[in-house]
C-alpha cells in the first residue's frame, strides 16, 4: 500500500450538488430575506419530495430524530413501544426521550431487520406502537408488520432514514404504516446538511404533525396545539433541491461503488457483503460487511487495521442500543431475548462509499481486507 493512500482520509464524505446552483439559491434567500418560517424554498421542496414519493403529504423538519419525536407525539403513543435494537440510538432515544419505554425485539438472521415473528412475545396491555426500522436501505417485512398490529391494534411507523428512494414491492418507501420518518442529516446519500421529514397519506395527522412543527401556530397569533420548533430553514432547503436534482447520478454511483466492492469481498473468505433486490429501487447507500467466524480478524481487528490506514471503516450498530444508556442500566437482561442481535453487533462493518470514493480506492480498500 503506498504511503499517499495511507495519509489520505477514506471516509464516504458528503455528497454535495451543483455548487453554484446552491449559490443562486443563497442569493435568492438574501433577497428576499425570508430565512426560516416555511419560506418559498421550503415549500418546493417539499412538493418535490411528496411528488417523488407518491405520497400525499410531506413535511419536513430540521432534523430526523425531531421528525420521529413528533411523529411519535403526534400518534398519541405511551407505554411501550417495540423497536429493534440495531438501529441507531436516536431511534431509542425519540421514545425515552417521551417517556415511552423501548421494547427491543430481535432481528431477523438474514436481513438484520426487525423480525415479525418475535414481536408477539413483547406485546403486553401497554404495547401502543411497532416501530420498524428499514434497516441499511432494505425495508422491512412491512406486510407481515402491518398484520401484527391490525390485529392487536397497534399502530405502525417506519424509522426511515436508511431508506429514501427505496421502494417495497414496487410502491415508494414513505407510503407505509401511519408515517414514515426519513433523516437528511450529511451522513446520508441524499443531504441538506441537517434535515428530515414525515410523510404520510393520513390527511389528520400530517395537519396535526405542522401544527407541531411550529409551536402549535394555525394562522398569525393563534395556537391551537402544543408543538416545538422542527421547521427547516431555507438554507437546508436549498441544498436539498440542489442535491434532489443530483440524486440519480449519486445513486448510479453508489450502484457502481457497490458492484465494485461486490466483485472483489465474496473472493475473501469469511467475509460476506450484503446483497439488495434488484426488482426494487435501492438507494445503494450501505457498504455493509459481516466477518466471519472463519476470517482471520475480528471485526473489531479488521477496523483498527483499515483505521490505521485512514480507511473509515463504521461499526454500524454496536453495540446495540440495548447495550447504551440508560437502556443498558434499565433494560439489563434485554439482551437474553435479543440472541440473533447479540451475535452479528460483533460482526458488521460499514464500508466507504458515496462521490468522493472511486474505484481505485475501493480496490486498494479491499486489497487490506485480504488475507
Amino acid at each position: 500500500m503506498n504511503s499517499s493512500f495511507k495519509k489520505t482520509l477514506h471516509d464516504g464524505r458528503p455528497n454535495i450538488g451543483d455548487r453554484q446552483k446552491f449559490h443562486q439559491y443563497v442569493d435568492e434567500i438574501f433577497d428576499r430575506r425570508w430565512l426560516t418560517n416555511r419560506g418559498q424554498l421550503v415549500q418546493e421542496f417539499e412538493k418535490e419530495l411528496a411528488d417523488y414519493l407518491g405520497v400525499k403529504h410531506c413535511v419536513i423538519m430540521c432534523n430526523g430524530t425531531i421528525a420521529l419525536e413528533i411523529a411519535i407525539r403526534a400518534l398519541n403513543l405511551d407505554g411501550e413501544v417495540i423497536v429493534p435494537s440495531l438501529t441507531f440510538i436516536a431511534t431509542a432515544h425519540a421514545l425515552q426521550w417521551q417517556q415511552i419505554k423501548p421494547v427491543f425485539c430481535d432481528i431477523d438472521r438474514n436481513t438484520y431487520n426487525i423480525d415479525p415473528y418475535e414481536i408477539e412475545k413483547h406485546i403486553t396491555d401497554k404495547t401502543s406502537a411497532i416501530l420498524g426500522v428499514h434497516l441499511y436501505s432494505r425495508p422491512c417485512d412491512i406486510e407481515a408488520l402491518q398484520k401484527i398490529a391490525d390485529k392487536h391494534g397497534l399502530k405502525l411507523l417506519f424509522d426511515a432514514a436508511h431508506a429514501f428512494g427505496c421502494s417495497y414491492k414496487g410502491q415508494m418507501i414513505g407510503n407505509f404504516g401511519e408515517c414514515e420518518v426519513f433523516s437528511f442529516h450529511a451522513t446520508k446519500f441524499f443531504n441538506t446538511f441537517e434535515g428530515g421529514a414525515i410523510t404520510t397519506n393520513n390527511d389528520k395527522l400530517a395537519e396535526k404533525v405542522r401544527l407541531m412543527q411550529n409551536f402549535g401556530f394555525s394562522g398569525m397569533d393563534n395556537v391551537v396545539h402544543v408543538g416545538t420548533n422542527g421547521k427547516m430553514s431555507e438554507i437546508c432547503a436549498a441544498m436539498g433541491l440542489v442535491n434532489f436534482d443530483e440524486m440519480d447520478e449519486i445513486v448510479a454511483v453508489n450502484k457502481r461503488n457497490y458492484e465494485c466492492y461486490k466483485m472483489a469481498i465474496p473472493s475473501i473468505a469469511g467475509l460476506h457483503l450484503i446483497d439488495f433486490d434488484e426488482k426494487e429501487k435501492c438507494n445503494w447507500q450501505y457498504i455493509v460487511v459481516e466477518v466471519g467466524v472463519n476470517y482471520p480478524l475480528s471485526r473489531d481487528e479488521l477496523v483498527s487495521e483499515l483505521h490505521a490506514n485512514n480507511v473509515r471503516a463504521r461499526k454500524y450498530f454496536w453495540p446495540g442500543c440495548h447495550r447504551m444508556e440508560p437502556y443498558k442500566t434499565l433494560f439489563p437482561h434485554a439482551g437474553e431475548m435479543l440472541t440473533i442481535t447479540e451475535e452479528v453487533v460483533s460482526r458488521l462493518l460499514v464500508l466507504p462509499t458515496g462521490t468522493s470514493v472511486d474505484e481505485t480506492t475501493i480496490t486498494k480498500i479491499v486489497g487490506l481486507m485480504q488475507r
